[in-house]
This record gives structure tokens, C-alpha cells and sequence, in this order.
């Protein structure tokens, strides 16, 4: 049968439009009837409360304690394998060291590495730093996407059929490939951008080999850059960063995700394309971007910085769809388990002011701290809340990205860049303790009907 190879697949065409009309008269079902049948929607209770699924001993979120038999709000807490994460950013932090490798052995490991054990360790993930011959060439700068997203999970899927033992299950040749895709997910997003810069830009190609002596966030800076240079604090920034977004429980989407695919018996590649699929949305990894883009029409549409009565009249009209992109949301703002705050933009954010004196670029910073300031209450204010807003880890996030001059198109794969760790002890973890697969209950409201013979139809 004869194809027209020049087909336009991203039109449109009447038919497409007509027949999805009949999906969604067809699909609609009465939201009264989940209240009817008690059905947590999003795997949430009536509270906003993740419904418990999985046990797991490889990250811990705090945001409620109990006073007087009273479940309270109460500052964040993040725990990597019972260690608050604020103690192992200390820790590395006052040793002048690079704390991401040391952060994704503990992850994989249970255990802080000795000094023995993380320079072993390092040296591990240099030796898989190698992408097999013609790799970039065939696979990374044909059909380069706009959406770097898509080009790391198909790099993923590809790298299959490198691996005489990908359907292997075994924790051993398990842990193997997490080592290799930890080690090569820089260079596959780094790379991707390059492709995408190039050929859809225009902008000149260069391809900067990973250097064996450097921590990932070096090498991230140094592979990106034309000149291959950065200082010392926009690589401890961004290695803060990875730390940060390294893992955050078994119940974020994309590490569900990873779960739930993992107890299918698939194999590992399989199963960190469908998390990469789950990170790339726009409400789990895409958040910071979102940001940034608020941030951006903020500042044209303010004169003054400073004028706090004016920021929060912008905030206000954000929640009543008058601003930015209509959707009624502060981004940033808020999050699914934290109330009172959340510790990852804490943290974050001491380094982030440091890199904006740097970068000169305080007034920026001061615009963020005052809708930091004034969201809470300007939320609490127009919307009916059950537990306190604060800045979440998103919030300052891209505004870092975009003093390390990080292309938007990477936002979203340095994320992934530093939760392929997490994903990694994750999966690790529900071979070993899994056992059955995921399956969880949808009941159907639809009444049994005959079947109609197709002459009768109408």
C-alpha cells in the first residue's frame, strides 16, 4: 500500500476533530460519584493526604507532628536514609567538598561511604562516563527534539540494545546499569541540548568529552559551556542543587512511577523511560520553568522591584486569572506534602543569594524573597486552605538555572539528571521487597449494555 512519507503528523483534521467530541461525551463520569464510592483521587484522602501504598527505608518527608494527640503543622524535614538532609549538606559543605556522589551512595547504599569508599566510588562512575562508538552520531544528533525530555528517554530505551544483559533482574547487573545511566545522564542531556542548539537553532555543534577528575556538577558545566569554564560556586550551586533533587520519597509520581513498573518484571531501561515520561510533566519536573516564566512577565509588568503593594496586587490577580498564564496559581508556591515550609528551599536558599550577589543580580533576588513573603498570605486571603503555603524547592530552582545560564530546555533534565539516584534506590528497592505486581482497584460505573449487531446500529 502506497504512504505519503511527507504526511503532516501533527494535524488536526475534521474527522480527529469529530470523533474526539464522542470521547468526551463518552467519558465524563459525575464527580459525585467519587465521593459516592470513596475514591482517592490522585491516590489522595478528602485532607490532601497521600494514601499509604509502600513501605520504604530510603527517604523520609516530615511536615506534621503530633501535639497532645493533635496532628500539627510543623516545618519540613527530608531524610536520605534516616539522615536529615540538612546534616549531610553540612557535612559537605564544611569539608569544601562536592556533595552528589557521596549523596547518591548513601541513596544506593544505605550507608555514608568512607573516604576509601567514595573515591572508589567516584571512580566507578567516571569509568562508565563513556557512551558506546557512534552513539552521539546515530542516536543524539538524528531527529534531534525541541524537548530534551523526549531525546533522554529515547537515548535510554536505545542503550538496550547495547546490553547483552538488559532483561537481567538481578540486583547485581541491577545496580550495574543504575551506575552506567547515573554516569551517562548528563552527558545524554548535555548532548541532546548540543543536537537541538545546532540543527534547530543554528548555533555552532562542539561536543565536550565528561573529564574523569570532575564531580557531575562540573562536568554538567563543563561539557554545556563553549569554553568548557565555570567557577567554583556556580559548580558547588549547581552540585547543591542535585543534592537536593536527588530523592524525595517513594510517593512523588515519577518514583511511583518507577515502582509500579519495576513490580511488572520489566527490565531497568523500560522502566526509567516511563519515570523520565512522568518527570517530564509540567506538574512534577516542568514546575520550575513555570516559574521562571512568571517571574519573567512580573517583572515587565512592574516598574518597581521594591513596591511591595504592587507585587502583591500581581499576586492577587494571578489567583483571580487577571495575570501571566490565567491558570489562577502562584508557582512555587505550596506543596502536596509540606505546610509550614519545605526544606529543600530552605536550604537552597542561602546559595542562591550568594550566587545572585555574584552574578549581580540582587534586585532579582529581592523580588523573589518578597513574593516568597507575600504568596502566604495573599493565598490564605482568596482561597480556602487546610494547611499552610510555603515556597517550595521550584521556587528558586529555575532562577538558579538561570544564573548558571542554563538553557531552558535543561531545566527539567537536571532534574532527572539528579532523581535517576532516588529512582535508581527505588527500583533496587522494590525488586528485593516487591514481589507482586502494583495493581490498584477502578471500579466501573457504567451499566452492562447488549451488544448491537452492526446492520442495527444508528
Amino acid at each position: 500500500m502506497a504512504t505519503d512519507k511527507n504526511i503532516d503528523y501533527s494535524r488536526i483534521t475534521p474527522q480527529i476533530k469529530a470523533m474526539s467530541k464522542r470521547c468526551v461525551n463518552n467519558s465524563v463520569i459525575d464527580t459525585s460519584l467519587y465521593e459516592k464510592y470513596h475514591v482517592n483521587r490522585g491516590l489522595r484522602d478528602i485532607n490532601g493526604n497521600g494514601v499509604l501504598t509502600g513501605l520504604t527505608e530510603i527517604s523520609d518527608i516530615i511536615a506534621f507532628k503530633n501535639v497532645d494527640g493533635v496532628k500539627t503543622p510543623c516545618d519540613g524535614k527530608l531524610y536520605y536514609r534516616g539522615i536529615d538532609v540538612e546534616e549531610i549538606v553540612k557535612g559537605f559543605s564544611h569539608d569544601h567538598r562536592y556533595g552528589f556522589e557521596e549523596t547518591v551512595y548513601l541513596l544506593l547504599f544505605g550507608a555514608l561511604p568512607t573516604a576509601a569508599e567514595l573515591d572508589e566510588f567516584k571512580g566507578q562512575l567516571a569509568h562508565y562516563r563513556s557512551l558506546p562508538t557512534n552513539f552521539v552520531r546515530d542516536i543524539i544528533m538524528k531527529a534531534p527534539s525541541a524537548d530534551m525530555m523526549n531525546t533522554l528517554a529515547r537515548s535510554v530505551l536505545t542503550l538496550y540494545g547495547y546490553d547483552s544483559r538488559a532483561n537481567d533482574n538481578s540486583i547485581e547487573n541491577v545496580l550495574r546499569q543504575s551506575l552506567q545511566l547515573i554516569a551517562l545522564f548528563p552527558m545524554l542531556s548535555v548532548y541532546a541540548y548540543h543536537a537541538y542548539s545546532h540543527y534547530v537553532l543554528g548555533n555552532s555543534l562542539y561536543i565536550h568529552h565528561p573529564q574523569a577528575e570532575l564531580s557531575t556538577a562540573e562536568n554538567i558545566l563543563y561539557m554545556l559551556r563553549p569554553d568548557r569554564s565555570y567557577t567554583e560556586l556556580e559548580a558547588r550551586v549547581l552540585d547543591m542543587a542535585l543534592v537536593l533533587h536527588a530523592e524525595h520519597g517513594g510517593g512523588n509520581n515519577s518514583t511511583f512511577t518507577t515502582h509500579v513498573v519495576t513490580s511488572s518484571g520489566t527490565d531497568t531501561y523500560s522502566t526509567v523511560a516511563a519515570a523520565l515520561g512522568s518527570l517530564k510533566g509540567p506538574k512534577h519536573g516542568g514546575a520550575n520553568i513555570k516559574v521562571v516564566q512568571m517571574f519573567e512577565d512580573m517583572k515587565q509588568k512592574l516598574p518597581n522591584w521594591h513596591d511591595e503593594d504592587a507585587v502583591e496586587e500581581y499576586l492577587r490577580d494571578l489567583l483571580h486569572k487577571k495575570a501571566f498564564d490565567r491558570a489562577g496559581l502562584i508557582y512555587g508556591m505550596g506543596h502536596a506534602v509540606y505546610s509550614l515550609s519545605d526544606p529543600r528551599a530552605n536550604i537552597f536558599k542561602s546559595f542562591v543569594h550568594q550566587l545572585a550577589s555574584a552574578k549581580g543580580r540582587e534586585d532579582e533576588y529581592s523580588l523573589y524573597a518578597s513574593v516568597e513573603k507575600l504568596a502566604p498570605k495573599v493565598i490564605a486571603d482568596e482561597r480556602r486552605i487546610y494547611k499552610g503555603v510555603a515556597a517550595n524547592i521550584d521556587f528558586y530552582s529555575g532562577f538558579v538555572y538561570s544564573m548558571l545560564d542554563l538553557p531552558l530546555e535543561l531545566y527539567t533534565p537536571i532534574f532527572a539528571i539528579s532523581r535517576i539516584a532516588g529512582w535508581s534506590a527505588h527500583r533496587i528497592e522494590e525488586l528485593i521487597n516487591g514481589g507482586r505486581i502494583i495493581r490498584p482497584a477502578y471500579k466501573s460505573v457504567l451499566e452492562h449494555r447488549p451488544y448491537v449487531p452492526l446492520a442495527e446500529r444508528k
